[in-house]
């Protein structure tokens, strides 16, 4: 018994073992924009609240907008927890703003058969022609900027120097970072890993925490050394906000939310009722402001599609044969093609998606305007305009007034006709409130 005791105490005053780390791993895959900069940078806040020996970073992603990059990259550069970007799977890759966030990671990885580069930035606005892949950036001999204009040089000219920062600062290839910037340059897992671009090539998260096991990165409070044996892998999902805001931030979805919003108001505005139409054209609505707020937005698109959506609904009310109705397509399909200003890959709207939504809104609006004209040529069935036609019967005998009864109702009529009571008679105006009528058989009264 007291050797069970003593057992017992030993066991309950053993100091036990650390407990192994953990490993926090967020999922980029799409451009790279304002939800997934949220997204990244909330699981930036999880991972140091929980102490995490590391964060990773799976990455798919075309490239994104510039605004949203910085934003994380700020994120990673002031982060107490290692970051390692992994382009994966295989097939995927990290275009444009995805390669300055593979150099801006502590830790560079990607999995076989994926590739990085083309990092040029594209122009921003309206017949911008961009920086050219594989043109000549510097000024010409007679220290001219080049053709394309000055802004393209000096948008080149802070990218390639921003890459170049973040290359020097964890000590990868500077000079490849300049060529993907300026000559738009890409690499494959393989070649990246010969040119020192990234750190390593992993095939799956096991292999990448293998290998990334015992290195030392450069934080912002100082050196540290990653010891990730035993670590728990915990992976951080999309909350419904975040799923909210990836959903409606694709320029596509917010165009449908924004025409839907539009048919809504005017369903509710042109027919009157329980307000769900207006309910649910508001909410859309709103919804598809808060998303375009996100991007970056023509005014001149935005005022077109106004315009377009102003000039059907025009032809469905105040037919023009056709002139509002084809002027308001026009103007809706350019507007929705210049409605995002930047040639972001990810984020454009498709010309296949836009010819069908603008034929989909000519007809809607087409037959709101047949069911108008329609109901237009209807008969009315209430008011005083609705009893003329109608029959009286005489409830005494009239020789130019008397009492009839017409619709259920006592009336007092005039007739020019005599008139007997019991005879019927047909109501030709209304006198304030008195009927004119004349006899239905204008021979002999019964």
């Amino acid at each position: 018994m007291k050797r069970l005791l003593l057992l017992i105490a030993a066991l309950v005053f053993l100091p036990l073992p650390a407990a192994a780390g953990t490993v926090k791993v967020a999922e980029i895959h799409g451009a790279v924009s304002p939800a997934s900069a949220a997204y990244f940078l909330r699981a930036l806040d999880e991972a140091q609240r929980a102490k995490a020996a590391l964060l990773v970073l799976k990455l798919d992603t075309p490239g994104g907008l510039d605004s949203a990059m910085r934003e994380m990259i700020q994120g990673i550069l002031a982060s107490p927890v290692p970051v390692a970007t992994w382009v994966a799977p295989a097939g995927a890759r990290a275009a444009s703003a995805g390669t300055y966030l593979l150099y801006a990671s502590h830790v560079a990885a990607m999995a076989p058969g994926t590739n990085l580069g083309a990092a040029t930035p594209v122009a921003i606005g309206i017949g911008g022609e961009g920086a050219k892949p594989g043109a000549d950036k510097s000024e010409d001999g007679k220290g001219r900027a080049p053709p394309g204009g000055a802004m393209e040089k000096k948008a080149v000219h802070d990218a390639a120097a921003y890459l170049r920062s973040l290359a020097q600062l964890r000590g990868r290839n500077a000079e490849w970072a300049e060529r993907a910037v300026r000559e738009a340059e890409s690499l494959s897992a393989e070649e990246a890993l010969k040119l020192k671009v990234i750190d390593f090539v992993a095939a799956d998260l096991p292999e990448l925490l293998q290998k990334a096991e015992g290195r030392k990165v450069k934080l912002a409070a100082g050196e540290a050394t990653l010891s990730l044996a035993g670590a728990a892998v915990v992976a951080v999902e999309r909350n419904w906000k975040e799923r909210l805001l990836a959903a409606v931030a694709d320029p596509n979805i917010a165009l449908i939310l924004m025409m839907l919003g539009v048919y809504g108001l005017l369903f509710e505005f042109y027919t009157p009722g329980f307000g769900v139409a207006g309910i649910v054209g508001a909410i859309c609505l709103l919804l598809a402001l808060y998303a375009l707020a996100m991007l970056p937005i023509n005014a001149t698109g935005a005022l077109l599609i106004v315009l377009g959506v102003a000039l059907m609904t025009t032809e469905a009310f105040v037919p023009s044969f056709g002139a509002f109705g084809i002027g308001g397509i026009v103007a809706f399909v350019a507007g929705s093609l210049m409605l995002i200003d930047a040639d972001v890959p990810g984020l454009q709207i498709s010309l296949a998606f836009i010819v069908p939504l603008a034929a989909a809104s000519a007809v809607v609006l087409g037959g709101v305007g047949a069911f108008a004209l329609r109901s237009r040529r209807r008969p009315v069935v209430a008011g005083v305009e609705a009893m003329v036609g109608g029959t009286a019967v005489a409830l005494e005998d009239c020789v130019r007034e008397g009492w009839v009864q017409a619709f259920g109702e006592r009336w007092k009529a005039r007739s020019a006709a005599p008139l007997k009571s019991g005879a019927r008679a047909r109501i030709v105006a209304v006198d304030g409130l008195t009927l004119v009528v004349e006899p239905e058989d204008k021979g002999e009264q019964p």
